[in-house]
Order: C-alpha cells, then structure tokens, then sequence
C-alpha cells in the first residue's frame, strides 16, 4: 500500500512530448463536451452535476495518463 500512496500522492511531471500532448487532448475533448452541454441545458441542479462529473473524468483521464 505505501507504493501506491507515494505512486498517487506525488507530481508527476510529463515524461515527454507525447504525454503532453495527450493532457491537452483530455482537456480540449472535455471543455469541448462542456461547451456543448451548457448550450445544450437548461440551468439546473442535474447539469450542475453533469458539469462536475465531466470535471472528475477530466481529473481521472489525466491522472491516469501522469500516473501510468
């Protein structure tokens, strides 16, 4: 378990190029999707949590890229 702390608890800086790039594509598809969603709904508590959610896949797609 200590690996896995130090592995998911420390920075992971890019490794190369292409991993940078990969972070930007994450982050490009995601506001993209936010984009089209806050046009797409209405105000609301349930595209709040869309918005969150989309947030938290951002956040995972990109740990893991750093992390694996």
């Amino acid at each position: 378990m200590y690996e896995q702390i130090e592995k998911n608890f420390k920075y992971h800086a890019p490794k190369n190029q292409e991993t940078v790039l990969a972070h930007e594509t994450v982050r490009n598809e995601c506001r993209h999707l936010a984009n089209t969603l806050d046009t797409l709904l209405p105000n609301s508590r349930e595209k709040s949590l869309a918005m969150t959610k989309l947030e938290e896949v951002m956040m995972w797609a990109n740990a893991s890229i750093a992390r694996n």
